[in-house]
């Protein structure tokens, strides 16, 4: 059916169009350049201050999960997943990845017994959603310390290992986003999972690989002094890992019904749409670092 031609339209802003980018690109790039320039302060002064940065995204991207998994009526528990998210960062940081294990073991445990309190009714759902919840984000999230923790827990600076593995991880992870982003806009006409995200494209992910391998060679050689096949492997772990991690967020929000986690980032969205690549690479990067280069 048709509306009449002299109907009101609904009232309120019109959503603006972004076009093929899908982003605002202004407050996109302001976003992404005081973020990164928070992050490489704190890289340069004093590796306490970047887990503090760690640890502040741990708590937010909870915040965002309630928040999102609100909608189909999903309660998580965020006091006890933002203690303990803290909680195993600083474990995995000064301890290792045998404590983070056991600090994950116990914080599950926690959360599950915490939710005895609220009765039966959704139990099961909650509990499950709140191991998830625990495994994706200060899990992965704790990598970022293991990988910080090499070289040792104090200073800053590229002559610390930590800090360049760090560097070298963050930035190779943006390359498969900008690679990905230019020739998707620029050639993506084959979707790569239209019912998922319509706007990736099979030219997209070309762009990515050949932007992280690029990266990752360079990055390597240049800031860790490895092998250029260490790169190699590197851009296409990268690349992969960011794509499914990319993927796996968008299943979530659709799956929950929301278009972002939140607007905490002008013209990204929420802090989770920027970490999904970064969570899902950077436990195999550190894998791939701790044995070939470190």
């Amino acid at each position: 059916m048709t509306a009449p031609a002299n109907a009101p339209t609904p009232s309120g802003p019109a959503a603006k169009d972004h076009g093929r980018a899908g982003r605002d690109l202004k407050a996109a790039v302001g976003s992404a350049v005081v973020l990164l320039g928070a992050i490489a302060a704190s890289l340069a002064l004093e590796k306490s201050l970047f887990m503090l940065i760690v640890a502040a995204a741990v708590v937010v991207a909870v915040w965002e999960l309630h928040k999102g998994f609100l909608a189909k009526g999903i309660d998580l528990p965020e006091q006890p997943l933002m203690v303990g998210g803290v909680v195993m960062v600083v474990v995995a940081y000064f301890w290792g990845a045998p404590a983070l294990v056991t600090a994950t073991a116990v914080t599950a445990l926690a959360i599950m017994l915490w939710l005895l309190q609220r009765g039966i009714d959704g139990y099961v759902m909650n509990a499950t959603a709140s191991v998830f919840t625990l495994v994706y984000v200060p899990f992965l999230g704790s990598f970022v310390a293991l990988m910080l923790s090499e070289g040792g827990h104090t200073g800053g600076g590229l002559d610390n290992d930590g800090v360049a593995g760090i560097l070298v991880f963050i930035l190779v992870t943006i390359a498969s986003d900008i690679g990905g982003y230019a020739a998707g806009v620029l050639f993506g006409k084959h979707p790569m999972a239209p019912v998922i995200s319509p706007k990736k494209s099979w030219e997209g992910f070309a762009g990515s690989v050949v932007f992280t391998v690029a990266g990752g060679i360079g990055l390597v050689v240049w800031l860790l002094d490895g092998d250029w096949w260490v790169g190699v492997a590197l851009g296409l772990i990268a690349v992969v890992m960011a794509t499914l991690g990319d993927l796996c967020e968008s299943v979530i929000k659709r799956d929950l019904g929301i278009k972002d986690m939140s607007q905490v980032i002008p013209g990204h969205g929420g802090l989770m749409d920027r970490l999904d690549s970064l969570l899902a690479t950077i436990a195999p990067i550190w894998l791939l670092l701790h044995y070939a280069v470190f």
